[in-house]
């Protein structure tokens, strides 16, 4: 054979870019021992050869310089796939195939496509090339050969590689020519469950027949869940089996439909050999496997097809076992802080040693800091809390689901649905142990006196803010001409030394008072104001930096508008354009005099600013002139935002008041002025909740600068490419590093991981360490009539128009128009000066983005899942932020 055709047990895993993904994984398995039917693999040089053709070459040119979503694009497609199977098949590749097929003994064969993006840990072209089954006579496997090639330029090829970022010109074609398996009963094995992710519970679905009738969903199969590690059945569902594929002795298929047949077509004993298999194979992969399968006349089962599972979400590193007896529960602090992107590994290195300080200050800090805590996980580089010790104490079943309620209210369900699990059982039944361990730190923070204080005079808590805010600037400064050693100490030595002073003190004067405040006012409300009258109050509310800060965004858009030449600048000139002329010191004086301004009070801000490897405004301010850009459309002066804020803030303060009133007209004057004071030091107070964290970010940005500059050193020193690459190792590999290590490979594999995760959708709120999602199995969130449930976040309705943003970086949002968000942080709130409504996948009531839209009025419905997908921009919808719905319009006739 020549390079054009390598039989199938010659592929080895270091073939992929030769073989593809499904030649590769057939060859793999059938060099470890598993039982493969006979084939040959028509390799990516023999797609080459083809391609090679001047006209496919011009239609393939043509589809890669389209823009997606091109009108033209799914004709430039259409053409390449004319272009392919009209050029004529290369003759050594045809001589090749012709040998190799012959010398299978020249019966039926299945001629199935095997792209080189196909099959891979990240990203599954499951179904996007062709398969031809029963193909019989050299010419017919040629002409299928051919058919295959073109099929990796179909509309949904195209459309799933752009998706996923993937360079069409990247991608090539191999073909699988396999001996047919004359199945008796074929189908396709899991060896988790798809669904809701839970490793170790094989799930098979199978028919009579040949496999496609599984495959391409034709038939409702047979189904399975089957226990990996004994093979015990666990759920046994009949399908009526009505369509068969059968292979006709003339070559090709058949497709015939038969009575309904409620008797199961696989054994007990076949299914514990197939879960026995499918441990085998996810064993020797290392990865749970798609694997599809057929058992032939003689009783021998045969392996067709095996690929990653994409969709699992991956477990931490040292999870337990999946059969473990007491899986561990994880929750997701991304989710909870509004950041579904990965971490930057210098973000998760930075996090694991602020973890390792709070563990030190509970009495149990970890052998080494660098490693971070035990409760501290990270998977497919987000953050998760090992929240099983919560769920599993008496204590934490009160107080965990009323935590999750305020922040991520669609986490609160799922974490009270596993109490009844039984392998969570309460383990730990006394408050002991946790207040042996967090009285000290109270004492040691002087908790009842802040919070004493807090209540008593919330001046003190914005002066001791503010001062916290002075001193972590102040702890990142080094003196001029510090080497990059000096650096790294300085950087180390604020994350470790201002981490107590920032966030603990922090949530212990402002937050517990906070807390107890809103508690009080609703016990002496009960009966007396309603949900939404209570919520009215807290609207508007003073001393919240974020809300400062988009109001003064706000106030430079108003002042630069006057200018008719700045609006018409903003107005033709695209955001990256203006941030490169602000940075090159292209841009109106007044403009660049505005925007010094703005970056030195809130330059160290961004969006998902947790994580300190991600650029901020100060260095690229592209997001706050998008903003701008916006701000400038509105020309309706009763929606000015800050008009609006300023009526938010009166219609509380009038709410307070006409609160007070009645509760002391109907329970007595006492019972009024505590309502008044209580609401009246909720409205000192409760803004200042963004204070913490406001902080934290102004110390990670002052790290973030050090770090950029050891990067710097080190790119001097040849051992990064850039400065920005000291992002993507950890704090003891930059050390590794100012030693004299070569980082720049290291940093390239990581930024290759970093793009990959990137692109991933799904983040489960709650994680169980067997694979398990327990959100699968919560209540659905959509009625039958459509209507979307969330929480109620913001009272007050809206019918608006739809805008969908994944990313405000580039956003174009309309005066007026509904946000519908994954998540949202501070960096995302700019946008909400000028919607008209909040519709937030994650979040709770008191989650960033709900407080910031009861302050500016916004109807809000926080916590629905999946809104980004089920909702789409330029849909009206209707947003009920007191109900929690989410009503979308019927579509005009």
């Amino acid at each position: 054979m020549s390079e054009t055709v390598l039989p199938l047990a010659a592929l080895d895993a270091g073939a992929l870019g030769l073989a593809g993904g499904k030649a590769l994984n057939l060859g793999v398995l059938a060099r470890a021992g598993f039982r493969v039917p006979p084939g040959f693999c028509v390799t990516t040089a023999a797609y080459d050869l083809a391609t090679a053709d001047p006209g496919v070459r011009a239609a393939v040119a043509a589809l890669t310089g389209a823009a997606d979503g091109d009108a033209d694009h799914t004709a430039h497609a259409a053409r390449v796939r004319d272009a392919l199977t009209s050029a004529p098949m290369p003759a050594e590749v045809a001589a090749a195939v012709t040998e190799a097929y012959d010398g299978l003994g020249g019966g039926a064969v299945a001629v199935r496509s095997s792209a080189t993006a196909e099959d891979l840990p990240y990203a599954s072209f499951a179904g996007q090339q062709d398969t031809y089954l029963g193909v019989t006579g050299a010419d017919a496997v040629l002409d299928a050969v051919r058919r295959c090639w073109a099929s990796l330029w179909t509309d949904r090829a195209v459309a799933y590689r752009t998706a996923n970022g993937i360079d069409h010109r990247s991608v090539r074609l191999a073909v699988v020519v396999q001996e047919m398996v004359a199945a008796e009963v074929a189908g396709v094995l899991f060896t988790a469950d798809p669904l809701t992710g839970r490793r170790g519970r094989a799930v098979v679905d199978a028919s009579p027949g040949l496999g496609e009738a599984v495959v391409s969903g034709m038939v409702n199969p047979d189904h399975f869940a089957v226990d990996a590690r004994t093979g015990e059945v666990l759920e046994r569902v009949p399908g009526d089996k009505r369509v068969r594929v059968r292979q006709l002795a003339s070559g090709g298929t058949e497709r015939v439909e038969v009575p309904p047949d409620d008797a199961v077509c696989v054994t007990d004993a076949r299914l514990a050999e197939l879960a026995r298999t499918g441990r085998a194979v996810e064993e020797h992969y290392g990865a749970p496997q798609d694997i599809e399968w057929a058992v032939d006349a003689g009783g021998l089962l045969w392996l067709t097809q095996a690929r990653p599972i994409t969709t699992l979400y991956p477990l931490p590193d040292d999870a337990p076992p999946p059969d473990d007896p007491a899986p561990r529960v994880y929750w997701s602090a991304n989710v909870a802080q509004g950041v579904m992107g990965p971490l930057t590994p210098m973000g998760q290195a930075v996090f694991r040693l602020i973890g390792s300080t709070a563990a030190e200050m509970l009495g149990r800090a970890p052998a080494d800091p660098y490693d971070g805590p035990p409760v501290l996980k990270i998977a497919a580089g987000r953050l998760f809390l090992d929240a099983t010790t919560a769920v599993r104490s008496r204590i934490g079943r009160q107080v965990v689901p009323e935590v999750f309620q305020a922040m991520e209210a669609r986490s609160a369900p799922i974490v009270r649905a596993l109490f009844a699990d039984p392998r969570l059982s309460v383990r730990y039944r006394s408050a002991l142990p946790f207040l042996r361990s967090v009285a000290p730190v109270l004492l040691r923070l002087r908790a009842p006196l802040r919070i004493a204080a807090t209540v008593r005079r919330p001046a003190s808590a914005r002066a001791l803010m503010e001062a916290v805010e002075r001193d972590n600037r102040a702890a990142t400064e080094v003196p001029a001409g510090a080497t990059a050693e000096e650096r790294l100490a300085v950087a180390e030595r604020a994350v470790t030394s201002r981490f107590v002073a920032t966030l603990p003190g922090a949530l212990v004067g402002v937050m517990v008072p906070y807390i107890a405040l809103q508690g009080a006012a609703r016990r002496l409300l009960r009966g007396v104001a309603t949900a939404e009258e209570i919520q009215t109050a807290l609207r508007g509310l003073p001393y919240n930096p974020t809300t400062e800060m988009d109001l003064e965004l706000w106030r430079i858009a108003d002042d630069l508008g006057r200018d008719p030449e700045v609006r018409r600048l903003f107005a033709e000139t695209s955001a990256g354009e203006l941030s490169r002329r602000y940075t090159g010191g292209g841009l109106p004086a007044a403009v660049r005099s505005a925007m010094d301004g703005f970056l030195a009070a809130y330059g160290h801000r961004g969006v998902a600013e947790i994580d300190l490897g991600v650029p901020r405004w100060s260095d690229d301010p592209a997001h706050i002139f998008n903003v701008l850009a916006g701000y400038l459309r509105l020309d309706d002066p009763a929606l000015a935002p800050d008009a609006v804020f300023a009526r938010a803030a009166a219609a509380a303060e009038a709410m307070v008041a006409t609160l007070a009133a009645r509760a002391a007209a109907r329970r007595g004057r006492l019972r009024g002025r505590a309502v008044g004071f209580c609401l009246g030091r909720i409205r000192q107070v409760a803004g200042l909740r963004e204070r913490p964290k406001f902080n934290v970010i102004v110390l990670l940005a002052g790290v973030r600068a050090q770090l950029r500059l050891v990067g710097e050193e080190l790119a001097r020193r040849g051992l990064l490419a850039e400065a920005d690459d000291v992002f993507f190792v950890g704090l003891r590999e930059v050390r590794a590093g100012l030693g004299g290590r070569d980082l720049r490979e290291v940093v390239r594999e990581r930024r290759e991981w970093y793009a990959e995760e990137s692109r991933r959708r799904h983040v489960p709120r709650v994680l169980l360490s067997d694979g398990t999602e327990p959100e699968m199995a919560a209540a659905p969130v959509v009625s039958e009539d459509g209507v979307l449930t969330g929480s109620p976040a913001s009272a007050g309705s809206v019918t608006a128009t739809v805008r969908v943003v994944l990313d405000p970086a580039d956003a174009r949002l309309e005066p007026g128009e509904i946000l519908v968000a994954p998540s949202t942080d501070p960096g995302w709130t700019p946008l909400f000066l000028t919607a008209g409504g909040l519709v937030m996948e994650m979040g709770g009531a008191m989650s960033h983005g709900a407080v910031v839209a009861r302050e500016y009025g916004i109807p809000a419905v926080v916590g629905v899942p999946d809104a980004t997908t089920r909702l789409t921009t330029g849909t009206r919808v209707t947003v009920d932020g007191a109900a929690g719905t989410v009503t979308p319009e019927p579509p005009a006739n």
